[in-house]
């Protein structure tokens, strides 16, 4: 299981006092408002940085650092991902998940046919598309599976197993 999550993109600066525009990646943007401390990731380095002040804007979220005054000290991590720690991540709900736990998870049909492992959960707006693709083939087939009770019947985060119904036309797709 993953011990960070993400849960933004650093897309801008924002003013010149090292504040940053946040592209959120969680499903709640609103927990920004509690951090406390996130991970910077950038090109394989690594930042630990406090969060000072948090607002919200147009869909982005406006984060400003303890330590970082100026638009130099934050600039050149434009880019860059941001963490938080498992136990620092939003509560979940009963019978829920993170979706960093299940990517990799062997996908079944409900006629126990092996269709591959899951790759991305792609967000439309009305319900997630799961991305699933046979592992290290190239050219393999891959299939989109809408994220719905009527397809995606069981979830085992702990054994890593996804079984789905293939409704009609979906193996077409």
């Amino acid at each position: 299981m993953e011990s960070r999550f993400r849960i933004g993109i650093f897309t801008s600066t924002h003013g010149l006092r090292g504040e940053i525009r946040v592209y959120p990646t969680t499903d709640s943007p609103a927990r920004f408002s509690y951090l406390k401390k996130v991970y910077l990731e950038n090109n394989g380095n690594e930042r630990v940085l406090e969060v000072e002040k948090v607002r919200f804007t147009k869909g982005m979220v406006i984060l400003k650092f303890k330590g970082i005054d100026h638009i130099n000290d934050i600039e050149k991590d434009k880019g860059a991902s941001l963490y938080v720690d498992r136990q620092d991540a939003a509560p979940l709900e009963a019978g829920s998940y993170y979706i960093a736990d299940i990517l990799g998870a062997r996908v079944e049909s409900d006629q126990g046919k092996y269709l591959g492992r899951l790759k991305q959960v792609i967000p439309t707006g009305a319900n997630d598309v799961c991305l699933v693709q046979v592992p290290d083939r190239p050219g393999a087939k891959e299939y989109l599976l809408p994220h719905i009770k009527d397809c995606v019947l069981s979830v085992d985060v702990e054994a890593g197993l996804i079984r789905v119904h293939m409704m009609p036309g979906l193996e077409d797709l």
